[in-house]
């Protein structure tokens, strides 16, 4: 039986900690409920807004339709082979608690991605990334409801079209609904510590043997140090991608910024370091009205408890103008903006 709530508060279900209303709010706990919500929304013929942990989402307004809340849980080891070791998990699970369950069997490959806020199911939507990994490094494959033929669907990481901060969940938004994911991790660790806060914090340790264990506290202190609690101060993390551009373009940005921060990529193009750029325009530690960006991290936008949507977007886009201007750059918005 769906338990359906009328004029929901979302303000607790994005890490944004924005105040929005959702026309009817309902959470799912399993495959069966998740249908049984798809059905009524389709039988009142209201629109359908997926939420997992709501840490990549900036609410722009109250929500019209049916707000599904995703809470199915479970997790498992499915296969050990030379190749490496296999866990699935329900699209509900807490990323976080899922890395540290990871940790506790012994497993590698999640730990740089360790204290990065959301779900399970929402981690592969936007390939998440930290310190050198993303989710598709360790990607196995997945199941997803497709809602236009009502069939659960296989995905492969090729049928993924993994990207940075890019999937085919994210260019076929609303279409399926992941329910849950499989990674494939490792029973003897190999670290990658090569990004540069991270290698300079394990480096201090001493430590010649691999462990993964001391590398997730070693994130986990680092992203800390630089980005806000959401439970303390409202917020979506890395506000603004790391933009890519071509060797040429690159180097006509160094003529003119020789420290800005850029990493190689596979395709031949570079990223570039957002926050830095953001950094040098001055708006570090920038706050008009209920809204700023981070003192620690220029790349992170803060809630100082009673922010807006528009709000948000307003000083985002201000901060894209500007370094538009400045260094002839485009930004893009990591959060998905609904409502």
């Amino acid at each position: 039986m769906l338990k359906l709530t009328e004029n929901a508060d979302l303000q607790a279900l994005n890490t944004l900690g924005i105040r929005e209303q959702a026309q009817h709010l309902v959470c799912v706990e399993s495959e069966a409920e998740l249908r049984a919500a798809l059905a009524l929304a389709q039988a009142q013929n209201w629109p359908i807004t997926l939420l997992g942990g709501g840490s990549n989402v900036l609410l722009a307004g109250p929500l019209p339709g049916l707000v599904i809340v995703m809470r199915s849980r479970g997790r498992r080891i499915v296969q050990r082979s030379a190749e490496g070791v296999v866990i699935e998990g329900e699209a509900g699970e807490n990323w976080h608690a899922l890395v540290n369950w990871s940790l506790d069997q012994g497993l590698s490959g999640l730990e740089n991605l360790s204290l990065i806020p959301g779900t399970l199911g929402a981690a592969p939507v936007q390939n998440i990334g930290a310190y050198g990994v993303e989710l598709k490094d360790s990607f196995d494959s997945l199941e997803a409801l497709d809602r236009e033929t009502g069939q659960v669907q296989r995905f492969t990481r090729v049928d993924c079209r993994f990207a940075y901060r890019d999937s085919l969940f994210k260019q076929a938004a609303g279409r399926y609904v992941i329910l849950r994911v499989r990674l494939r991790l490792r029973a003897q660790p190999v670290l990658k510590v090569d990004y540069a806060p991270l290698a300079a914090a394990w480096q201090a340790t001493g430590l010649q043997r691999p462990d993964a264990r001391v590398v997730s506290a070693l994130v986990c202190r680092i992203r800390s140090s630089k980005l806000p609690d959401p439970a303390l101060l409202g917020n979506a993390g890395s506000f603004f991608k790391n933009p890519l551009v071509s060797a040429a373009r690159l180097n006509e940005l160094l003529a003119k910024h020789p420290q800005l921060p850029h990493y190689p990529q596979p395709d031949g193009q570079f990223k570039v370091a957002a926050g830095w750029m953001i950094e040098q325009a001055g708006w570090k530690g920038y706050r008009v009205g209920n809204v700023g960006v981070h003192s620690e991290q220029a790349l992170v936008l803060v809630n100082f408890g009673t922010a807006r949507g528009w709000e948000v977007s307003a000083l985002a886009n201000n901060i894209k103008q500007d370094i538009l201007m400045r260094f002839g750059v485009e930004l893009e918005m990591e959060p998905q903006r609904i409502g």
